[in-house]
């Protein structure tokens, strides 16, 4: 696939059989989760003696997760002597904030009714590990709705890897070419051509810090969530 730009992506994907299902990435993408991630963040500076950060600042950085923020708010990255204990205090943190301002995005709970009242199953793939995707998608009473939920550590491998994708169709019984997925991280658009995938980049995500959405060779960009019911056409 090419790289489009934002004025030449396409309107539409070119489906070889009618689409099943929807999966989504969670950060950034079906959740605004930047607020806790961020707050979580931000305990582990006023810790080290520095003021919070706005969120406004960190949010591009959210879908990246710990990596991205440990290394947007502290200037600390993989392979610093300190990454992987701050690493372990993020997610304690975090882990004592998951729901407290996590929201659907706006247009996204249409979206789910229009799916199911469509008959389309849709599930959700993150790397987000599976002790913190199980109390986020239950904070948003979605867990029993979903088809499907595959975490950053339910599989062998994480995205860009296209096993998360696989894996969930395999469980929803559908096949890769028959699902779009929709992420707002240049690796979720990877995972998904390594898997032969219809991808859609989510515009309204917390994209700006991996390069240019339409660089990103994904098949169609969404700007709000319910633009995505005219690709499934």
């Amino acid at each position: 696939m090419t790289a489009l730009h934002a004025h030449h992506a396409p309107s539409r994907i070119r489906w070889s059989a009618p689409p099943q299902a929807v999966l989504f990435d969670l950060d950034g993408t079906l959740a605004d989760t930047a607020g806790d991630l961020v707050g979580a963040l931000n305990r582990l500076r006023v810790q080290r003696g520095l003021p919070p950060m706005p969120l406004e600042t960190l949010r591009p950085y959210a879908s990246a997760g710990a990596r991205g923020l440990l290394g947007a708010g502290l200037d600390i990255h993989p392979g610093h002597d300190e990454f992987e204990p701050l690493r372990l205090a993020f997610l304690a943190a975090y882990a004592q904030c998951l729901s407290e301002t996590t929201v659907l995005f706006e247009g996204m709970a249409e979206l789910l009714d229009q799916l199911e009242a469509r008959g389309l199953k849709w599930g959700v793939v993150t790397n987000k590990p599976h002790r913190f995707t199980v109390p986020v998608m239950d904070g948003l009473g979605l867990m029993a709705r979903a088809g499907v939920v595959i975490s950053g550590d339910s599989t062998a491998h994480a995205k860009p890897h296209p096993l998360p994708l696989l894996t969930a169709c395999e469980q929803l019984g559908v096949p890769p070419t028959r699902a779009l997925y929709v992420g707002d991280d240049l690796r979720d658009i990877q995972a998904a051509q390594a898997a032969a995938m219809p991808s859609a980049a989510a515009r309204w995500g917390y994209i700006g810090h991996n390069g240019d959405i339409a660089d990103w060779g994904a098949d169609v960009i969404a700007t709000t969530p319910l633009d995505l019911l005219h690709f499934l056409d």
